[in-house]
């Protein structure tokens, strides 16, 4: 087989093989809630897969729960700001999840002036310790987030949210996605 054979094939099979590595389970869940909030639904995608890795039940060693991994006193309040019933055990239903979770990111992207890093971090780390960065000066770069785990986070959530647009999003940026990128990822 030729060069040109071979490279026609890895032409062929290269979407297929990084949509294979990056699964998009509860897509319609993921975009319906993500619209009705006003996020990018590839924003949410790429939270849940460093989060969760897609997983309902996934839960951490700190008690984070579910797709989005929220903890359950953040679901309790979310839960009471949407006036939804709540369980901490509801927190494993992936649609569920995905309704607090969006809802909760939203708030917290409005909280930071729309502006994703902030709202990543503060999702991660917390409101409070993202204040506290900010008093001693701007965070324009992921680089920038004093804690590792926040700060390795909310690059993981970048990397996966462009992977996912490029992936599954429109085969051409359109301009006003490029406008909405530019507002929210000052990088």
């Amino acid at each position: 087989m030729g060069l040109v054979a071979c490279s026609v094939l890895v032409a062929m099979f290269l979407p297929w093989l990084w949509r294979f590595a990056h699964p998009f389970p509860y897509r319609e869940a993921i975009f319906y809630q993500a619209r009705r909030v006003g996020l990018d639904p590839f924003l949410v995608a790429a939270v849940v897969r460093v989060e969760s890795g897609f997983r309902p039940e996934a839960e951490s060693p700190r008690g984070a729960r579910g797709l989005m991994q929220l903890m359950p006193e953040t679901g309790r309040w979310v839960a009471e700001q949407l006036g939804l019933a709540y369980d901490p055990a509801y927190l494993f239903d992936p649609y569920y999840n995905l309704r607090l979770g969006t809802w909760y990111l939203a708030h917290l992207h409005a909280e930071f002036g729309d502006n994703t890093l902030l709202a990543l971090a503060a999702y991660n780390g917390g409101r409070g310790k993202v204040r506290e960065w900010l008093a001693k000066g701007p965070l324009v770069r992921p680089d920038q987030i004093p804690y590792p785990e926040t700060r390795q986070f909310v690059a993981r959530v970048l990397h996966n949210y462009r992977l996912y647009r490029r992936l599954y999003g429109p085969s051409q940026e359109t301009e006003e996605w490029k406008g909405w990128l530019a507002e929210r990822l000052p990088l």
